[in-house]
């Protein structure tokens, strides 16, 4: 796949041209987004990211088309898990509705330029030293266990990350507990001071970290070129904001959704394991020479994810459905 520096300027462009019209047509004015604004929007960028793989099999064909297709299904799934911490972020530093647009759209174009930046390191990594992918899988692998063994203590966990977060940065830096309307940063008595808001602007930053050390592992356990796995990631991350209002009540119904991630990172954790394999070239197995071991298939790979994604989601709303039936009968 060749991808000239222009194609790369004009997507840039594109991508930041949309972020720039969301903060400027939703974002500038703080407000509590209705349900039909986030739904329309939602489905607008939806939409915009569907076109955009239909751009790719039209280009460069069907089977780059599926490797974007399989990336954005995989980082939206995992995007919307990151919302879970998201609201635990909102609801521990109590940011009132109208600005939590602006922390979350702050947040994602720092998701974004982070993920720039690690894709752009593990592709140079994949280049220089094709054992990366095994490294890629295990830690993928871990992930997935790690995500079955936290599952339910999210909020504890994720608040003990604030609290040594926000007490670093008050030992440094001079903080208010009083918002003063979406402003990061305000004066009293003529001496500036940290808001609670970009306290958890700091925070939902230092999570799209921990995010990116699962997710670009992952979308390169799907595709090898770096365009696939930047543009996959932004239009993931695009209308994330709008998501989050949309989904907010449905978040809590998910109930099953990290074991289905958890399936997903494993799978492409093995998957990536038998890619290495079969590139082998670490002395200590199988004298150097690549090992031939069966590729996993983009097709299954999609097939997999979607399958997973939609098994979870059902179970999930079946057992809120059936609790929440119980209880009204009780």
């Amino acid at each position: 796949m060749h991808i000239t520096p222009m194609v790369w300027i004009i997507t840039c462009l594109v991508i930041l041209g949309l972020f720039v019209f969301d903060f400027f047509a939703h974002v500038r004015t703080p407000h509590a987004p209705t349900l039909r604004e986030s739904g329309f929007w939602s489905a607008v960028y939806i939409g915009i990211a569907v076109l955009f793989g239909l751009f790719v099999i039209w280009q460069w064909g069907a089977g780059y088309g599926g490797e974007y297709f399989a990336g954005y299904v995989t980082e939206k799934a995992l995007s919307v898990d990151n919302l879970f911490v998201f609201v635990i972020i909102m609801s521990s530093f109590a940011v009132p509705r109208e600005y939590q647009q602006k922390v979350l759209l702050i947040g994602i174009v720092m998701a974004l330029v982070l993920r720039g930046i690690f894709i752009a390191v593990g592709a140079a990594a994949i280049n220089t030293y094709s054992w990366v992918f095994y490294l890629f899988g295990f830690f993928l692998v871990y992930t997935a266990i790690k995500l079955v063994k936290d599952h339910g203590h999210e909020a504890e966990e994720e608040e003990k990350r604030e609290n040594r977060m926000v007490s670093i940065v008050r030992r440094f830096v001079p903080t208010t507990e009083e918002y003063d309307g979406d402003k990061l940063v305000t004066k009293i008595d003529g001496k500036r001071f940290v808001t609670p808001l970009l306290l958890a602007l700091i925070a939902i930053g230092f999570t799209d970290i921990l995010f990116a050390l699962d997710s670009i592992p992952a979308i390169y356990g799907l595709t090898q070129e770096p365009y696939i796995v930047f543009t996959a990631n932004a239009f993931a991350l695009m209308g994330l904001r709008q998501l989050y209002f949309l989904i907010g009540g449905l978040l809590e119904r998910l109930v099953y959704l990290s074991y289905g991630l958890s399936v997903i990172l494993a799978f492409i954790g093995v998957k990536l394991v038998l890619h290495a394999l079969h590139e082998n070239t670490l002395p200590f197995i199988n004298g150097g020479e690549h090992v031939a071991v069966p590729e996993v298939s983009i097709a299954l790979s999609l097939t997999v994810i979607i399958g997973v994604l939609v098994v979870t989601t059902v179970a999930s709303l079946i057992k809120t459905r059936g609790e929440q039936n119980q209880s009204t009968s009780a």
